[in-house]
């Protein structure tokens, strides 16, 4: 009887974790979405302010109508460069982050990534990002040293508690890896 009530505690304790780390991907997922539902309506109330705005000072002089005209084309200017980062593809927001803030041998490695895939959706329990390049040869091969330059840089774009990025060569064969 001992036996079974030991076994019987540990699906129940395996149950338990695992609902709660489903209930804590979950959450993570919601606060995201609905932090952007906030920043989105903001945005429209900022945005609509901003029409009212032009035209109470529209009604008065032209110069006001020209600082209306002004303050519209910037606003509308902002939304088109984020569009611009979104459109980015992971590996060109990767190479551009680090053409910006890494080291000449981590520019010279990351030059040579085609594919990213996984850097988007974290949860902080286990996030897996591909990192895919041009080299060839395998883990034998010369992309073996830029594939640990490429690992860290990626750790110094993205950061997760839980987080393993693994560099590919062209034929898809394992180069390296490295937590991020």
């Amino acid at each position: 009887m001992g036996m079974k009530t030991k076994i019987a505690l540990g699906a129940v304790v395996g149950i338990a974790v695992i609902g709660a780390l489903s209930a804590n991907a979950g959450d993570g997922d919601g606060d995201a979405k609905s932090g952007d539902r906030t920043s989105a309506s903001a945005g429209e109330k900022q945005d609509g302010a901003d029409a009212d705005d032009a035209k109470t000072d529209g009604a008065g002089a032209d110069g006001a109508k020209t600082d209306g005209a002004g303050a519209d084309g910037a606003s509308e200017a902002k939304p088109a460069e984020d569009k611009a980062v979104e459109k980015a593809s992971q590996a060109e927001r990767f190479k551009a982050f680090v053409q910006k803030n890494g080291t000449p041998k981590e520019k010279d490695a990351v030059s040579h990534v085609t594919k990213v895939q996984g850097a988007d959706e974290q949860n902080d329990i286990l996030d897996a990002a591909d990192v895919y390049t041009d080299f060839t040869g395998g883990i034998m091969g010369p992309g073996t040293g830029p594939a640990k330059l490429i690992a860290s840089a990626f750790a110094d774009w993205k950061d997760s508690e839980n987080g393993l990025v693994t560099i590919y060569d062209a034929d898809g064969e394992l180069l390296g890896n490295g937590q991020f």
